[in-house]
């Protein structure tokens, strides 16, 4: 309630009676020196007037009379928010003073009033009026009709009204937010989402005089202008404004506070410089939104609006403000998400289509082909436009009888199927070929769980199987070959042995009988020389041939958990004679828990080749070196034996391993030794790795499995 002024009471006490109540205009008109005004004291009022004014005094509802000619304003308390600042010196005065503003549209309908006592109703009329310190957009409903004297003649104007002016701005932003909700629907770029928020928002320039939309790159270092609309000169829209430094429009503190900004509209006028633009602005305010993520508390644009400068920025003007932000940050993400998806469609579409594997997907009991790629319509042997579309055992009728029950039974249970190498005969080129697939019919469910169809993804391993058909009869043939060569080497290294003992016993047996002048010539003693070192030679062949065919007949005979460490150091012993003219040193680094389950006189023999070889190959021109370490894995158990002898080529490696194979020729050897190692490994499923550089020496791996 406003301070009512005190004024010298000029009333009859009968008045104080007759115009009581009535709240704060009540006192007023009861205090009023109505004496000093035109109309004189009350009691000389027409009786007409005092029931109106007793009336009005009295209603809930806003009412005004204007009395006489000369229109002197009475009206009641529910009518003061209408009048705003000019209450309460309006009271009493004229009403085409207090009502300047609209005169032009009220003063017309009181003069038909007073002159033909014609009514006059309106709903939602505009008036801008200047009772808040601007020229406010206000909204009304009243009725004007002729208010009566004593005689019966119009001797004023009565007036009821109500204000509606947020019922119609509340419907007006309402359709501009349902007009921008379906609009943006339809977007499927941010710089259409952008330019047609702000055509849709510059349909309601009352509330929005001009819009502008900026988005934050990826980086959110820099926001780009992607819609504008309203009445704003160009000079005052960047197109790109850097978020690291603040800006006019104060966009780096919105991004910062996420809070709603006010600023005034010549600030940024000023500090952009736009000196040659000399039009007015189309506003005084500007609201500063940040647009953040739904959901999210990340700031991804900025939506700029006009405030208008015939309202009040108000509780419901800001929240009609932060529902457009809302409406906008929506309908962004959903592009965003809508240029995600599509990426991703592209992106998996062209893995799709460049895939390595055949898929296809089927929907429902007819297995229709509703994609395709060239990977699985080559195994179809069919073209794309042969099989889309269609049923796939109809693009494919030689399968029928081969893929209808598995596709049957896929869709029935919501069982996945694998088939690895599953011979399927095609169509293939008019003529049927027989191929192997590895394929996984999975189901397709909907979003209630239901199998509407089935993803195949198939591989044609067709070579493959055919490679491998080849390599296993090779390798059947192989080790007939190698069966025939063991049984060989079985009876020859037995069938030998009687012919050398004849041949030893004949030799010895000659050297009994003949003379002893020949025997004692020189000649001689060379001549049986080589004939004992021959024999002796013809002896450890066949005596290594015994060994590879004991090898390959008592292969898993003999199995014990055997320590690496004890058969290293008694094979080191047997070589002491060695070991001593050639002043050989061994290095050895054998690993805790270093044992395996392997034969006893197998693992021996391949310790004892390893060493024996490492001596046997020393260098001339440096003391023999000779590392042996071992090694675990979850899988092995890694002997290393390594020199620094002679050395071979590594392209000689593999022949190192052949039978009869020697690579160097100055030391006695019959070249089996390193192909019984090899043979003992391998038939225990280990493996061996060699590395060699000639004049650098030479390291064995012998991978033992545990």
């Amino acid at each position: 309630m406003q301070d009512i002024p005190d004024i010298t009471t000029g009333a009859s006490d009968n008045f104080l009676d007759q115009f009581r109540g009535g709240g704060e205009m009540g006192v007023m008109m009861r205090k009023y020196d109505w004496d000093s005004h035109p109309l004189g004291a009350p009691e000389h009022w027409p009786l007409s007037l005092k029931a109106n004014v007793r009336l009005m005094l009295n209603s809930g509802f806003a009412m005004f009379i204007w009395w006489t000619k000369e229109l002197y304003m009475f009206y009641n308390d529910a009518y003061i928010p209408a009048l705003g600042k000019k209450h309460p010196s309006s009271f009493g005065s004229v009403a085409h003073q207090s009502w300047a503003e609209i005169w032009d549209q009220v003063g017309g309908i009181a003069e038909g009033i007073l002159k033909d006592g014609q009514e006059f109703y309106a709903e939602n009329l505009l008036l801008y009026l200047d009772r808040k310190g601007y020229s406010e957009e206000t909204y009304w409903t009243l009725s004007y009709s002729p208010a009566f004297d004593d005689l019966g003649e119009v001797n004023g104007v009565f007036c009821a009204c109500s204000e509606v002016t947020n019922a119609v701005v509340g419907q007006r932003r309402l359709k501009t937010l349902r007009d921008l909700s379906e609009a943006l629907l339809q977007v499927k770029t941010l710089q259409q989402a952008g330019q047609t928020a702000c055509d849709i928002l510059n349909e309601n320039v009352q509330d929005l005089p001009f819009s502008l939309i900026y988005l934050c790159n990826s980086t959110g270092t820099e926001a780009e202008l992607v819609g504008k609309a309203g009445a704003l000169d160009e000079q005052l829209i960047p197109l790109t404004i850097d978020l690291s430094t603040e800006s006019p429009w104060q966009l780096k503190q919105a991004k910062e506070t996420k809070q709603r900004l006010s600023i005034k509209l010549k600030a940024v006028q000023q500090e952009l410089k736009a000196s040659s633009f000399t039009g007015e602005l189309c506003c005084k305010n500007v609201a500063v939104l940040p647009i953040l993520k739904p959901g999210q508390d990340l700031v991804i644009g900025f939506y700029v609006s006009g405030i208008s400068d015939k309202q009040e920025y108000n509780a419901l003007y800001n929240e009609f403000h932060d529902i457009l932000a809302t409406q906008i940050a929506t309908a962004i993400t959903s592009v965003q998400n809508k240029q995600e998806i599509l990426r991703q469609q592209e992106y998996l579409n062209e893995i799709f289509q460049q895939a390595p594997v055949g898929i296809t997907m089927l929907r429902g009991p007819q297995y229709i082909v509703e994609i395709a790629n060239p990977g699985v319509c080559e195994i179809w042997g069919r073209k794309q436009e042969d099989v889309l579309g269609r049923p796939v055992l109809e693009a494919l009728p030689e399968a029928v009888e081969q893929v209808k029950d598995l596709l049957d039974g896929v869709l029935r249970t919501g069982t996945p199927f694998v088939a690895e190498e599953l011979p399927i005969t095609l169509e293939r080129m008019g003529v049927l070929e027989k191929l192997y697939l590895n394929f996984v019919y999975h189901p397709l469910r909907d979003a209630q769980g239901f199998v509407t169809g089935i993803i195949v993804v198939a591989i044609d391993i067709s070579e493959q199987v055919r490679a491998r058909h080849k390599i296993e009869v090779m390798n059947n043939e192989l080790m007939a070959s190698n069966a025939d060569l063991d049984n060989f080497v079985y009876s020859a290294s037995h069938d030998l042995r009687a012919p050398i003992s004849n041949i030893e016993g004949l030799v010895e047996e000659l050297q009994e009988n003949l003379p002893e002048d020949a025997t004692s010539s020189q000649d001689y003693q060379q001549l049986f020389g080589h004939v004992q070192s021959s024999i002796d030679r013809f002896k450890r062949v066949v005596a290594d041939l015994t060994k590879v065919a004991k090898i390959q007949r008592e292969a898993g005979e003999d199995i014990a958990s055997i320590k690496l460490e004890e058969v290293i150091k008694e094979v080191i012993l047997e070589f002491d004679p060695i070991v001593a003219a050639s002043k050989a040193l061994f290095q050895i680094d054998v690993a805790p828990a270093s044992a395996i389950k392997f034969s006893a006189k197998n693992v021996r023999s391949v310790v004892y080749n390893l060493i024996s070889n490492a001596l046997k190959y020393r260098s001339p021109d440096r003391t023999p070196i000779i590392n042996i370490s071992t090694r675990i894995t979850t899988e092995y158990c890694i002997l290393t034996v390594s020199d620094n002898g002679l050395g071979i080529r590594m392209e000689d490696v593999r022949k190192m391993f052949s039978m009869f194979k020697r690579l160097h020729d100055h030391v006695d050897g019959s070249g089996i030794g390193l192909y019984i190692v090899k043979r003992i490994v391998e038939n225990a499923y280990g493996k061996i790795e060699v590395e060699s550089e000639i004049n650098k020496g030479t390291t064995f791996h012998i991978f033992f499995k545990k």
